[in-house]
């Protein structure tokens, strides 16, 4: 079933992690098994920000040797950061499978990105200037006081509940989805795509990675795709509309944008909240009441709708 939150703050920054763990705790009855945020705060343009896990969480039951393993797989991503001159401005560990870095602006991402995930066990959750993805094994409030994002400030963010129905329940297999290398996007999705291994196979043709088998990094990939080749995130949008087949709402955010797109059957439900300064949407209206209790007015998007809001 799954449930999926966006909000934006027009010209403002707020407590997004905070806002955003109230939606996805409001949507966990449709979505028990991971939840994931993608939240977007103040750039520094002499940073990049680099969301990594060196393991899953279930790994943490395999005994001593695995704290080990991921001692060694540490130590090999900072030797490789090295190897490419990076500067390691801060690095942090929220658990011990999940690491953050800042990194000096000179790097070179996208080679940076293919060496560190040539280290077994190592993958790249998320990269660029204000994206920060935080996703892992849970409710909202679990993950949410795990990586602390109580305090988070920033514009805008988006989330996931997940209900596992085709994939494993694992970190791997949770939303959101940043796609490689392209910085700063990153989507969550409700529902089926039934062209997947089509589409899927054409991009990684033409050289895009996937680290799942899950339908939904499709549409990352696809948006990160049009991007880098000079499409708008709407026009990206209406686009999927057309090429992509199944049942399906997603939203998208980039780093000063937030968009969302529903199939042609508008099957898989959202409701939207669109004020002088905040933009709020999610599967229940529940979730947009637990940040906005007062009266308010929502409506569903229409079947092929396609909206995109500046933060």
């Amino acid at each position: 079933m799954c449930g999926i939150a966006g909000i934006i703050h027009r010209g403002k920054s707020s407590n997004v992690g905070s806002e955003m763990t109230l939606m996805l705790q409001a949507l966990k009855h449709r979505g028990p098994d991971s939840t994931g945020f993608a939240v977007y705060g103040e750039t520094n343009p002499d940073d990049f920000l680099m969301r990594i896990k060196v393991a899953e969480k279930e790994d943490m039951d395999k005994g001593r040797g695995i704290f080990d393993l991921i001692k060694e797989r540490v130590s090999e991503v900072e030797r490789r950061l090295r190897t490419h001159d990076t500067v390691i401005k801060e690095m942090d560990s929220p658990t011990p499978y999940a690491l953050r870095y800042v990194i000096g602006r000179d790097a070179n991402t996208e080679e940076i990105a293919e060496h560190l995930e040539e280290i077994e066990g190592v993958e790249i959750l998320s990269l660029g200037n204000g994206l920060e993805l935080i996703k892992d094994l849970g409710d909202a409030k679990e993950v949410a006081e795990a990586y602390g994002l109580s305090s988070f400030e920033g514009t805008h963010a988006i989330g996931h509940a997940r209900m596992a129905t085709e994939s494993d329940v694992d970190i791997r297999s949770a939303h959101p989805y940043w796609a490689f290398p392209y910085n700063d996007v990153c989507v969550v999705h409700n529902g089926q795509i039934t062209n997947y291994w089509i589409m899927r196979r054409d991009m990684e043709r033409r050289g895009y990675r996937f680290t799942s088998d899950c339908d939904s990094e499709l549409l990352a990939v696809f948006t990160a795709h049009n991007l880098a080749h000079g499409v708008s995130l709407e026009e990206s949008l209406h686009r999927s509309v057309q090429e992509i087949d199944g049942v399906f709402t997603y939203l998208v955010a980039t780093e000063n944008q937030l968009g969302m797109a529903k199939d042609t059957m508008a099957a898989k439900p959202l409701v939207l909240y669109e004020g002088d300064e905040l933009i709020a949407m999610a599967s229940e209206e529940v979730a947009i009441r637990a940040i906005l209790p007062q009266e308010i007015d929502t409506y569903d998007p229409y079947d092929e709708e396609v909206r995109v809001w500046e933060a």
